[in-house]
Order: C-alpha cells, then sequence, then structure tokens
C-alpha cells in the first residue's frame, strides 16, 4: 500500500485506516456521525493526497483539454477551474476531474486516485499534439479545509483575500510561509472551504498550522466515511459508483458539463443519445419504508420488475434518513415516483426525490 506524506500523523491520532486506491487511508477518527456533523457545522480536515496532479504545458495544451474533455475549457481564465469528464470514446466515461488553468499555457488536471494510471494512459494516447505532460501526484499533498468555519480558520495563515475568491476559482501564492501553494475555492462536501495544493515536504507544517488555527472552531480531521457521506447529500457523483466506463454523461445528469459547441471524444454519440432520449437516468431517492440502500441493490416497480439499480446509499446524518442515488428507467425518474429497493429479499418503498437532498 501506499502512503501519503500524512499517513503516520493519520496513525498517531488514532485513525481507523483502509485501503483505497492503493492508499493506507483514514476512514474514520472520531466516527462518521461527529466528523460529518463537524464539517457541516464548523471545520474539518480532509487529507486527500492520494489524488492524482497532471501538469499539461505547451501551445496546444489547450486543444489537447478540448479534445478529450466533454466540458468547454476554453471559457477558462486564469485562476479558474473547471468540472469536467473523460469521454471514454464508447458513451461511457474514463474518469469525472478538475481542469485549472494556470496560465494561457499550463493547466493542471486533478483526477481520481483509482484512475491515475488509466487516465494519464488515456489522454496520452489523445496527445498528438506535442503538449508536455508530467504526472506530479507522487510529489504533490492535498488537503480539503471543509465547512463553515473553513475560511476564518485559514485566513489566519495567508495574507490572500480568501473572501475574495468565488466558487471554482483559486489563486497561487504564500500560505504559512510557504511559496506557491494553490488555494482553491473548490471541494466535495458542500459545506463550503477550500483545497490546498502544495509539495509533500510541507505537509506535516502546513496540517499543524491549519489545526493550531482552526482550534477555537473545534476543526477536527475527517475521514473518508464522512465523504462519502457529505457529498453523498448534495449529489455529487462519485467515480466507480455512480459513473464508470458503463454510464454516459447525459444519463448521470452531467450534460451541463457535455457541450457540443465543440469537438470532442464521443460528441457525435452524445449528440444521438440526447436526439433518441435516454432509456435510464441517475437518480436521487429517499426512503418512504425503513432500510438503508447500498450500492447494487436492486430497484423495481411495484410489481417487483426490475428497473435499474443503487449506486450510492447511506443513512444521512443531517437529515436524519436513508437516502441514496441509482439508475432507474426513465418512465420512472420523475420526482414523487415511488420505486422500491430491494434490501434482504424485501421490497422497501422509496420515492424519487431532487437533488441535491440537502437544500441550501
Amino acid at each position: 500500500m501506499k502512503s501519503t506524506a500524512l499517513t503516520n500523523k493519520h496513525i498517531s491520532l488514532g485513525a481507523k485506516m483502509v485501503e483505497f486506491a492503493g492508499y493506507n487511508m483514514p476512514v474514520s477518527y472520531s466516527g462518521l456521525n461527529d466528523e460529518h456533523a463537524t464539517v457541516r457545522n464548523a471545520v474539518g480536515v480532509f487529507d486527500v493526497s492520494h489524488m492524482g496532479e497532471f501538469i499539461l504545458k505547451g501551445d496546444k495544451a489547450l486543444d489537447l483539454i478540448q479534445a478529450v474533455t466533454s466540458n468547454d475549457a476554453s471559457v477558462l481564465v486564469d485562476g479558474k477551474a473547471q468540472y469536467s469528464c473523460l469521454p471514454n470514446g464508447k458513451g461511457g466515461i474514463v474518469d469525472d476531474l478538475i481542469v485549472y488553468r494556470i496560465d494561457e499555457k499550463t493547466y493542471l488536471l486533478v483526477v481520481n486516485a483509482s484512475n491515475i494510471e488509466k487516465d494519464w494512459n488515456w489522454i496520452s494516447k489523445h496527445n498528438t499534439f506535442g503538449v508536455d505532460m508530467k504526472d506530479i501526484s507522487e510529489r504533490t499533498s492535498l488537503l480539503a479545509i471543509q465547512g463553515p468555519k473553513a475560511t476564518e480558520t485559514l485566513q489566519k495563515l495567508t495574507s490572500i483575500n480568501l473572501s475574495d475568491i468565488p466558487y471554482y476559482e483559486f489563486r497561487k501564492g504564500t500560505f504559512n510561509g510557504i511559496e506557491n501553494v494553490v488555494i482553491s475555492n473548490t471541494g466535495y462536501t458542500g459545506a463550503g472551504g477550500f483545497e490546498l495544493y502544495f509539495e509533500n515536504e510541507h505537509a506535516e507544517a502546513i496540517w499543524d498550522a491549519i489545526f493550531k488555527a482552526g482550534a477555537e472552531f473545534g476543526i477536527k480531521p475527517i475521514g473518508l466515511g464522512a465523504r462519502d457521506t457529505l457529498r453523498l447529500e448534495m449529489g455529487f457523483c462519485l467515480y466507480g459508483n455512480d459513473i464508470d466506463d458503463t454510464t454516459s454523461p447525459l444519463e448521470a445528469g452531467l450534460g451541463w458539463i457535455t457541450k457540443f459547441t465543440k469537438e470532442f471524444t464521443d460528441k457525435d454519440y452524445l449528440i444521438k443519445q440526447k436526439e433518441q432520449g435516454l432509456s435510464r437516468k441517475l437518480v436521487g431517492f429517499e426512503m418512504i419504508d425503513r432500510g438503508i440502500p447500498r450500492h447494487d441493490y436492486p430497484i423495481t416497480d411495484a410489481a417487483g420488475k426490475v428497473i435499474g439499480k443503487v449506486t450510492s446509499g447511506t443513512q444521512s446524518p443531517t437529515l436524519n434518513k436513508a437516502i441514496g442515488m441509482g439508475y432507474v428507467e426513465t418512465a420512472y425518474s420523475k420526482a414523487d415516483s415511488d420505486i422500491f429497493i430491494q434490501i434482504r429479499d424485501k421490497a422497501i418503498k422509496a420515492k424519487v426525490v431532487k437533488i441535491p437532498f440537502l437544500k441550501k
């Protein structure tokens, strides 16, 4: 198993460690519900250094990004980021990612930990543009500081005015006396906050400084367990669960990052799919009867006919009810449609709801 620069720190803090995407990662510290509430109400810190980072540089860097991603990266200016996906040439998704424009000829791509090699090979295969590509994943640490007290916590450690960084924008500057830190108003929780990218050698110093700065707000380290429940309450897709090589961005509700105003992998396929109409859609649902939906549980109609399957599910700590996402036949995708989740051979009633589950 690989380690992040902070693995020993997590172990010393008593984290429960698990293998995730080949890394030894903290799944929980004080307990999932406590950690979840900390992020929703105050501030928590995730070590997500297992994520992958690629630098694409050169005159044609944008051309390569435009060819392999579904969103339109030409709208980006320096300091802006964009959520996108890599279509796989067969109507599915290689990965979802964030594209950061550092400058006109330099872009940072942030990809999922489990897909680093796969994504690298896919983008490299399409690099007929002579773009200089560097995989900086192994030397880059990434912390997500999330929650309503994240800005106040981090502002103590930088002269950059964090309140001036809008959602999906970033600044590069000095943080805790360390230069060239990327401070990005992105995250996976819906609770607000920032993500920090920096060289591994600074990881412990930055971690310790953040915890000192956030002590007055009850800052806590947060594991991957709460990361999952937080993102699910917002209806954010998780690669490998809700999207993968067999799901199209349109089926997954990601039409908003699929721009037909440019040429890209699978453009023609997706236009055809849109014109013909979708046979299934990813929906959110909440349980009416008692039961917790889990990945791959069958979804049926009232007569017991299988109409889809669960992709993500949990007991929502904030809403205190069981929620989930899954693909269903389009006829059952409208809000308030009754569906049934097969849990241990029993049909447990649920209803389709609009996501996010947690309304701001």
